[in-house]
């Protein structure tokens, strides 16, 4: 890649970042897909996290943003960044035209947000070893959001369509997020923010059962203590 084409990359990496968190002034007050948009109903499923979880967004945009700001100011041309972007450039493009989309078919958005998750762990992958917390760090957090939301996505379609039953759905997509993310993190081996995401999300779903005992709720903390292991090894 020559450094003209790195700039120019650096440059979208930082466009996109910027639209992909104006994203949601496109679709204000959006709380999640509507119980009815489903051909069976899911009132208060089980699987997904609890309400305020869902903050986790705003950092999750401001530090992408302004490790997009730093790449181009510092690191336009590094073979490292410049390795990272064009998988991370896809995901947030995919990103940015995810709400409306989730507005109209929660299937439809199963499969994008799917198409977020895969270039981001690709980025995740390729991100440089040095400046984590401008370059891997931001993006994995992003992709661990992603890990959980994609699973719970799943889980939904998985009840919503009747293919299972809502409790059978959400201890499935609970305990694939718990393998998938704690494969990743130890595979990984760096960036501690991916598992941190994932723990915010499975912790969450304990809070939304109010940890029961005879809920997903045990599988969700069970999960989030296996997650800690690899994500702790990660910070060393």
């Amino acid at each position: 890649m020559t450094d003209a084409t790195a700039r120019l990359t650096a440059a979208l990496t930082l466009i996109l970042s910027v639209a992909f968190a104006a994203s949601p002034f496109l679709v204000p007050g959006f709380g999640g897909f509507d119980p009815n948009q489903f051909p069976v109903p899911q009132i208060n499923p089980s699987m997904q996290p609890a309400g305020y979880a869902f903050s986790i967004w705003g950092l999750i945009y401001l530090w992408l943003i302004a490790g997009a700001l730093f790449g181009l100011w510092k690191r336009s041309t590094d073979a490292g960044w410049a390795a990272m972007r064009p998988a991370l450039m896809v995901s947030l493009a995919v990103g940015v035209g995810w709400l409306p989309v989730a507005l109209l078919s929660p299937l439809w958005a199963t499969v994008l947000i799917w198409c977020m998750l895969i270039p981001a762990l690709i980025a995740l992958m390729r991100a440089p070893l040095g400046n984590r917390v401008w370059a891997s760090w931001p993006v994995g957090l992003y992709a661990g959001w992603l890990s959980a939301a994609s699973s719970v996505a799943l889980g939904l379609i998985a009840a919503g369509y009747g293919f299972l039953s809502e409790t059978t759905a959400a201890w499935v997509c609970v305990g694939f997020a718990i393998v998938l993310s704690f494969a990743i993190q130890w595979r990984l081996a760096r960036a501690p923010t991916y598992g941190i995401a994932v723990i915010w999300a499975l912790i969450a779903v304990a809070v939304r059962n109010e940890f029961a005992v005879d809920s997903v709720a045990v599988l969700a903390i069970l999960g989030a203590i296996a997650v800690a292991w690899p994500t702790l090894r990660a910070f060393r």
